[in-house]
């Protein structure tokens, strides 16, 4: 979710020690029954719809990240749609805030994503979200918790806590994290609202996040440096954002696309054949804790059946 460098510099250290509200409302295009559009597709997201290091890289600027063989690519190859008929402006970091905004990467910057679409657009996804609540920050301080977890022999503390990471983010009855959900939910209804405004012939696929953990550690904790109550409760965490995503897709009218379904058991503590999210230390051509090749595809097939294409 966030940038490949910043993920891995951090991943690394921990292992080593309305103004438009009111368009959501307006009525549009929607003949999501009818056969996939042929085009022009615009995809927008973050790093899970960009494939940082997933071969081969491609794109400008090469900061974001994006794979050829990313959903989007994928979804368009599928769908026959030309080159000109298909623009992946997804980027590693990116926020909501980035789809109105110019992104700074290591290397470039990413124009706003928003200014992609135009009346001629035809098709949009959208797989954002997890960089507005710092899940790959998340992920970071409760792998820095877990060291020291197991470093202090883990379940045979004294005082039984198994989710070390869990009190960094909770307090008071109040829980940050879904604080930032909250916040994200609004931004994300004017930014649909703005993608109504600006594509309004265009079917629209809010693409939900697939199972990053499984949702009981189950053995997988030590292998990811998580204590095991933390890595339900990063589950938990990412089972609301997708929530979320999906009340927010029905409320504007648009449809959701579920990868968390299709990807059960499929998670970063699966087997590596069959994962679709890699572990700390990946094993396959793909960033830490993001979709490999395999996961892409799987995304893809989710699309490509919420679309009609699938087969």
């Amino acid at each position: 979710m966030a940038m490949k460098n910043s993920v891995r510099a951090g991943l690394a250290g921990a292992l080593a020690f309305g103004v438009l509200g009111t368009a959501v409302g307006i009525a549009h295009h929607d003949d999501s029954d009818g056969p996939a559009p042929k085009g022009p597709y615009v995809a927008l997201g973050d790093s899970y719809t960009a494939g940082p290091e997933i071969p081969d890289q491609s794109g400008s600027p090469a900061g974001c990240d994006r794979s050829d063989r990313n959903y989007p690519s994928l979804v368009a190859r599928r769908l026959g749609l030309k080159s000109a008929d298909f623009r992946d402006v997804s980027c590693s970091g990116a926020t909501i805030g980035n789809l109105t905004g110019v992104q700074g990467t290591d290397d470039g910057a990413n124009p706003a994503q928003l200014s992609a679409l135009s009346g001629e657009t035809r098709l949009v996804t959208l797989g954002i979200g997890g960089n507005d609540i710092g899940f790959s920050s998340m992920i970071k301080q409760c792998v820095q918790q877990g060291v020291i977890y197991y470093a202090l022999g883990g379940g045979e503390r004294a005082d039984g806590d198994d989710a070390p990471c869990r009190e960094r983010y909770v307090s008071g009855g109040t829980d940050e994290v879904q604080e930032k959900i909250r916040a994200a939910d609004e931004q994300l209804t004017l930014a649909l609202g703005e993608v109504r405004r600006r594509a309004p012939q265009a079917r629209v696929y809010v693409v939900g996040y697939p199972a990053i953990l499984p949702a009981e550690s189950s053995g997988c904790g030590r292998a990811m440096g998580l204590a095991p109550g933390d890595v339900s409760y990063l589950h938990e965490k990412e089972q609301q954002l997708n929530a979320m995503l999906r009340a927010r897709a029905k409320a504007a009218g648009v449809r959701y696309v579920d990868t968390y379904t299709p990807s059960v058991g499929r998670d970063a503590c699966s087997a590596q054949g069959e994962r679709w999210i890699e572990p700390l230390v990946p094993r396959a051509a793909a960033a830490s804790v993001h979709p490999n090749e395999r996961g892409e595809r799987g995304m893809a097939d989710a699309v490509l059946e919420a679309l009609g294409a699938a087969g």
